[in-house]
């Protein structure tokens, strides 16, 4: 099912897979074949990246490490290099250059490419970029090939590692209707145990629901939701991707509670999150400050402004006036981070996606 108006187009979703720990396995022998963690190992790390080994036993990325070693006490931590990690996305990005001009990076490891103008069927040109991708760094990459964004990228899970789904106009609606709602990109933990509370569990569940409904309970989300349980999506592969915020967040090797410690720790956050924004010739609305405690619970708070904040005595000043006003904290600190959101100033025309009715040859 598709919307007679929308743009028939050839979207691929080209996903790596572990690409940080299968990096790390590539260019260490001893490393294939066994649980490995991209990440730091002492009591305060957490898991950058899990291979397919240490997956197998519950480690996932994010994690904690101390509950990631207890999950497989035989998991082999090592630590990330990220200049490898950015030398090799290249490597990829280049291959994907070879096919299409639409290219939409959504991380080092994972990109939507709109290969509708090839005139080629797009599973054929999945297969190659894969094996070009194998040829040329050694590893393997899994593609989604469909009709738009969000089932290419529900099908490049589907067969996972080393593997290629395809999603059909016709099967799209019949694709969606089985899954659970929780595999649906856009839809996190907190959306989907909402929907849970609502009876909402697999796409057949959320299309019973209408558009005024959604609407009603999930506000501005509601038209995407409306749409993916139908198998819907009219975004274009966006080749100048607009990012939506920057930000930088650090875990401390110990716990911080002090006035003094605090702030001193944010500096070095202040730092990171101004050379990237300088670095985007960016300017941003909103500020955010992340605290993380000591258990792992979290808070934010942030405040936004109608001229874009562009210098960085400013950004300094909001970042310790957020702060200052949670003094004094209750428990220890762990993690402190910053954002700048709602950016402005890049100056960048996102082109749209061919929007030719073509006959679909996926």
């Amino acid at each position: 099912m598709t919307a007679p108006d929308a743009p028939q187009r050839k979207i691929i979703h080209v996903d790596m897979d572990a690409f940080f720990a299968s990096v790390e396995q590539r260019d260490n022998p001893d490393l294939r074949g066994k649980p490995v963690a991209v990440g730091g190992s002492k009591a305060r790390g957490v898991v950058a990246a899990a291979s397919y080994e240490a997956r197998v036993f519950g480690v996932r990325s994010a994690m904690p490490s101390v509950t990631a070693q207890r999950l497989c006490p035989d998991l082999i931590f090592v630590k990330s290099r990220f200049d490898v990690y950015r030398s090799v996305s290249q490597q990829i990005r280049e291959i994907f250059a070879r096919h299409t001009d639409l290219i939409e990076p959504l991380s080092l490891d994972e990109a939507y490419l709109d290969v509708t103008a090839s005139g080629r069927p797009a599973t054929e040109i999945a297969r190659e970029i894969r094996a070009e991708i194998l040829s040329t760094t050694r590893l393997t990459a899994s593609a989604g090939v469909s009709y738009n964004k969000f089932l290419a990228k529900l099908a490049s899970d589907q067969n996972k590692p080393d593997g290629l789904c395809v999603i059909r106009p016709h099967e799209g609606a019949a694709f969606v209707a089985g899954l659970p709602v929780k595999r649906f990109h856009g839809v996190g933990p907190v959306t989907a145990a909402k929907m849970e509370r609502f009876g909402i569990r697999t796409g057949a569940d959320l299309a019973a629901k209408s558009r005024e409904w959604l609407q009603g309970n999930f506000g501005r989300s509601a038209d995407y939701y409306y749409g993916a349980a139908r198998g819907i999506d009219h975004r274009p592969v966006r080749a100048s991707r607009v990012r939506k915020s920057i930000g930088a967040e650090r875990t401390f090797s110990e716990d911080f509670r002090t006035r003094a410690d605090l702030l001193a720790a944010l500096e070095p956050v202040i730092e990171a999150v101004w050379e990237r924004i300088d670095r985007a010739g960016a300017a941003g609305r909103t500020v955010t400050l992340k605290i993380k405690f000591a258990d792992f619970q979290q808070i934010t708070r942030a405040r936004s402004f109608e001229t874009p904040v562009s210098d960085r005595g400013m950004f300094t000043r909001i970042g310790h006036d957020l702060l200052e006003r949670e003094l004094p904290v209750p428990k220890g600190v762990r993690l402190l981070g910053l954002t700048l959101s709602g950016l402005t100033g890049r100056g960048e025309a996102a082109p749209r996606a061919a929007a030719t009715q073509l006959g679909l040859d996926l």
